[in-house]
This record gives structure tokens, sequence and C-alpha cells, in this order.
């Protein structure tokens, strides 16, 4: 099946690969919550120590230098969804990874809107999106940051 999952984003836009890894981050979680419905607690570690890791690396592509307030906020959520599956995994509480699981829906949703606005969808990071710049390098234009600093409302409700 990985073999599938790499063939499936052969091609796929930079804002494509961001909603792959927001999916996995949700595979894990859920992993994550059905570990603690077993009581395997090596399990639930497993998958949290997988969606962390994921997390990170969203973290650690993010340009704050020109990505401004939807790069800004990105981060902000990143701290916290890190620090809220931390708390989950200290609680074993499937509950907590449910919450968890909705923020993080909720800002693949905005990417998933971002992606549908996107002038050029197979371009690696042309797009002038202000989320895409986020992530990536700047672009001419500043059009697209209204609807990427929606990620920042959208993972609170």
């Amino acid at each position: 099946m990985s073999s599938y999952r790499e063939h499936a984003l052969d091609g796929a836009s930079a804002i494509d690969l961001v909603v792959a890894l927001y999916d996995g981050i949700v595979r894990f979680l859920y992993l994550a919550a059905a570990a603690v419905d077993r009581g395997d607690e090596a399990g639930r570690r497993a998958a949290v120590k997988r969606a962390l890791d994921i997390i990170i690396h969203l973290q650690a592509r993010l340009r704050m230098d020109i990505g401004g307030r939807p790069a800004t906020a990105l981060g902000e959520f990143y701290a916290s969804i890190f620090a809220e599956i931390l708390k989950a995994s200290q609680a074993a509480s499937r509950p907590k990874f449910e919450h968890a699981i909705e923020c993080v829906r909720n800002v693949r949703e905005a990417w998933k809107q971002v992606a549908a606005e996107s002038p050029d969808r197979h371009g690696p990071s042309e797009a002038g999106s202000g989320a895409q710049a986020a992530l990536r390098r700047p672009t001419d234009g500043e059009e697209g940051m209204q609807s990427s600093a929606m990620i920042a409302t959208k993972w609170t409700a």
C-alpha cells in the first residue's frame, strides 16, 4: 500500500502535499485513540510520536519571513495542537484525541479550500496563496492571504 501512496502523490501540488500530511496526523491520532481503547500503551505512544513528527515537520517548514500572519497563525496552531496531543496521550483520553482530530480536520479543510482557490493546482510553489507562501518561497502577489488567514480562526471552532 505504501507504493500506492507514493504514486498517488506524484505530481501533487505543494498544498496537496500539506493536506496529505494533515491526513497522516488524523490517521495517527485515530490509531492512538484506538490504542487507548485497547489499553495498548506502546501502540498509543508510537501513534502519538508519528503524529507529532508530522507536526514538527510542518512547523519546521514554515517561512515566518515571508508568510506573515498566516505563518504566525499556523505556528501557533502547531504549538497548540502539539500540546493538546501530548495532554491526550498523557491522560490516555479518547475524547481528548477526538478533539485534537476535530481541530486538525478543521485546518485541513481550510487547506483544501486554499487548494481549490489556487490558480495553479500543479505548480509546486507558484500559487499566489499566502498560506502556501508561509510554507514555501515568496510569490509576486498577496492574493489569497484572506483565505489562508481563515486557517488561524477555523481550528479553534
